[in-house]
């Protein structure tokens, strides 16, 4: 009878180079510049395209809403027909559906654009943590994917700038003929550097372990890939309650200028990236879960403060500093999480990678709104929101880690 122990798992990091990791990263960060670098030439948009700015705001919220729907689509292709086959087939979809964007005349034609460029930009997100998970186990792809945090903590800071100093000059569709021009060069890195990680031998053996009824799908109902995808997922909830609440704490409440407010978000994601390096280091030598546990307590004990000043009537001069803890911690937890969780499901990689990643954008997308409920003269909403998430995040991670 075939077992789990008949298929063949990565033993080490055979493959994963550092050119593939970076490759792996650009596909990582085809989301927050396909969301924030056309962002400041919303109004330009409204007028131009004669329609509402509701309008113009559903063009990003279909391209969110095709991310996590594509996810759903491609993890699971990956794991019936291989990585690289729907990973090249997302991303020349994608390229067609980015420049129908760019060339679109009218609002519907563009938020339909935008929907098929997430649906197939998500390929490359999905199948990017399946193939690591295919490549390495443990520490070396806790390290992997720590260093991917790296970019998904750069991008997010570095769309909004280059797209507010690009709209002047090259306006709205010049923007997003940027973004065909990320998405085609990912492309063709991909084309030139990926290779088959889920190769037919492993497919094989899969299918007959399912044959067999050890489904790899029966993995995902597992404690330890349920606990870590709900922690990690819980986790970047911390981070998007933040950066949807920041505008108005640090200017509305605070009073800093556009340039200050800009200043302390960068330095915020600054230090989320040092830690993302510093975890990136520290998984050589130190388990993931104990990583991933100071994360969480550190995050947890953060939120409590921030909710602790707000409830206490503390200047909202103090919020920056717990704010600064909370989202530099994540550098522990994300990476380390990915890699706790996909290391539940080898034989349903890619299905594991589309299940963490939807759960990661519905939050995103239910956080989001959730901060701003009390207007924006009050930080309350925001604190609880982020002490929510950081218990379900710790509770869930100490499920997974619990032994039976």
């Amino acid at each position: 009878m075939t077992t789990t122990a008949t298929i063949a798992q990565p033993t080490g990091h055979k493959g994963l180079t550092p050119g593939l990791l970076v490759v792996l990263a650009l596909l990582s960060a085809l989301a927050p510049f396909g969301t924030d670098l056309y962002l400041s030439a919303f109004p330009v948009m409204t007028r131009e395209l004669d329609t509402s700015a509701t309008a113009v705001q559903l063009s990003l919220t279909a391209f969110l809403i095709g991310i996590a729907i594509g996810q759903l689509v491609f993890g699971p292709l990956s794991d019936r027909f291989g990585r690289l086959r729907p990973l090249l087939i997302g991303a020349v979809i994608c390229i067609a559906a980015s420049a129908v964007a760019a060339l679109a005349p009218t609002i519907g034609i563009l938020i339909a654009a935008r929907l098929v460029q997430g649906l197939t930009g998500a390929a490359g997100m999905v199948i990017g943590r399946a193939i690591i998970s295919d490549l390495a186990v443990g520490k070396a792809a806790a390290k992997a994917f720590s260093l991917m945090m790296i970019v998904g903590g750069v991008a997010p800071v570095v769309a909004p700038l280059v797209g507010s100093l690009l709209v002047s000059s090259i306006g709205w569709r010049g923007i997003l003929w940027v973004v065909f021009g990320i998405v085609a060069v990912s492309a063709i890195a991909v084309a030139a550097v990926v290779r088959e990680s889920h190769t037919p031998e492993r497919r094989a053996a899969a299918v007959s372990a399912a044959a067999a009824g050890s489904s790899g799908l029966r993995d995902l109902r597992s404690r330890v890939f349920v606990g870590n995808t709900l922690a990690f997922a819980f986790a970047f909830a911390v981070m998007m309650a933040y950066i949807s609440a920041s505008p108005f704490v640090y200017q509305t409440m605070i009073g800093l200028s556009a340039p200050q407010y800009g200043l302390l978000f960068g330095l915020n994601a600054v230090g989320l990236v040092a830690m993302s390096a510093i975890s990136a280091k520290l998984a050589a030598t130190r388990p993931e879960r104990s990583l991933v546990g100071v994360g969480l307590a550190l995050i947890l004990v953060a939120t409590l403060a921030i909710l602790a000043l707000v409830l206490l009537g503390a200047p909202t001069a103090w919020l920056p500093v717990p704010l600064f803890v909370a989202v530099t911690s994540l550098g522990l937890v994300l990476g380390n999480a990915t890699a706790l969780a996909l290391s539940a499901v080898p034989r349903a990689a890619g299905t594991g990678s589309a299940v963490l990643g939807a759960l990661q954008f519905a939050l995103a997308a239910l956080v989001s709104p959730l901060v701003g409920l009390g207007g924006e003269h009050t930080a309350l909403p925001l604190a609880v929101v982020m002490v929510a998430a950081a218990v379900i995040a710790v509770a869930s991670f100490a499920l997974a880690a619990r032994r039976r």
